[in-house]
């Protein structure tokens, strides 16, 4: 088989089995297996495609697609706000988790990074796909980095319909408190950013975690960042 369809195959498995989870067959699934089947299925299959996807991606050859020397840069530029926006997501808590709806019922839900965003890590995801996808310039990657970038951005609209069809009354005033797009909320006047709150652990984890990626990225990917 071609690689580079090897690899829209792996793409296109991978970004099937995430959207399951937003189609009625997730409902389906829900009584045939309960609810601890289904996530078992569900990681079971997230894991494998992107184990797939991986594989193939590696194996594909370069077709240059763009060649913009200062584009190489972008990740230099854009990782640490990436790596930020992903440490700060997971260390809130956050009602646009699976099953972290009761922090709606809290005084103040938006608090933090939820005031930039009320989906942080997905806005990571974005930036990191986005960023890598521009230094590549290549087919594959744009394939790749790009089923990346297409989940995450979708996935937050996804995240938010289901929230709003299930959660109700509740969801709606953490909504109309913050905002998908970062600092749209802010901007908006219905938030206002408070630094302080989101404190120095998860900036301190995203600069080690910068550090650390760029010492070990010729090891890891066989490429070096600068």
């Amino acid at each position: 088989m071609n690689p580079m369809t090897r690899l829209l195959i792996a793409t296109a498995a991978f970004l099937v089995a995430h959207y399951v989870s937003s189609t009625p067959l997730r409902a389906l699934l829900v009584r045939l297996l309960g609810t601890n089947g289904y996530i078992v299925l569900y990681s079971s299959a997230a894991v494998a495609t992107l184990v797939a996807m991986v594989w193939a991606y590696l194996r594909a050859p370069f077709i240059g697609l763009w060649h913009i020397p200062a584009l190489r840069y972008a990740p230099l530029v854009i990782m640490p706000v990436a790596l930020f926006l992903v440490a700060a997501g997971i260390m809130t808590r956050n009602p646009t988790a699976v099953g972290q709806e009761r922090w709606l019922h809290e005084n103040a839900p938006a608090r933090g990074i939820l005031r930039v965003t009320r989906h942080p890590v997905m806005w990571g995801i974005a930036l990191w796909a986005a960023a890598h996808m521009l230094a590549r310039g290549d087919a594959a990657s744009v394939m790749f980095f790009g089923a990346f970038l297409v989940l995450a951005l979708s996935g937050t609209v996804l995240i938010d319909r289901r929230k709003q069809a299930t959660v109700g009354e509740s969801w709606r005033h953490f909504a109309a408190a913050t905002s998908n797009l970062p600092f749209a909320a802010i901007a908006g006047g219905r938030n206002r950013f408070h630094a302080g709150e989101i404190g120095w652990p998860a900036p301190a984890i995203a600069l080690a975690a910068y550090a650390v990626l760029i010492w070990l990225h010729p090891v890891l990917f066989g490429a070096r960042p600068y």
